[in-house]
């Protein structure tokens, strides 16, 4: 079973048992994290559930493994002939979870 979960406007798909990196969590590790904003959920022998916006009564369940940083990424700007540079970087701030639950909605058949 699949499902397309939502956590600040950024959409992930996930399989139970599954690690994610998604953006920083407010949550020590070893506690339990619930995405209810579920727009799709799949599994190849009951077909798809797909949200208008969501799936109701759909919910994913997660245990945070690690709070981590992201790749740095560089951004430098030149203009040429004008003495003129910027070296910027920075690195996200990543909590890393692993799905430990998909629950389909009680109606879905």
């Amino acid at each position: 079973m699949y499902a397309v979960v939502e956590d600040r406007g950024k959409q992930y798909k996930v399989v139970s048992g599954e690690e994610v990196m998604v953006d920083r969590l407010d949550l020590t590790p070893g506690s339990t994290v619930e995405l209810d904003k579920v727009l799709l959920v799949g599994s190849p022998s009951r077909g798809t559930a797909v949200g208008k916006p969501t799936v109701t009564g759909a919910k994913v369940f997660a245990r945070v493994l690690a709070q981590e940083k992201g790749p740095k990424v560089v951004s430098y700007k030149l203009r040429r002939r004008k003495d003129s540079r910027t070296k910027r970087g920075h690195r996200s701030q990543l909590t890393r979870i692993r799905i430990t639950k998909i629950a389909p909605p009680s109606d879905w058949s």
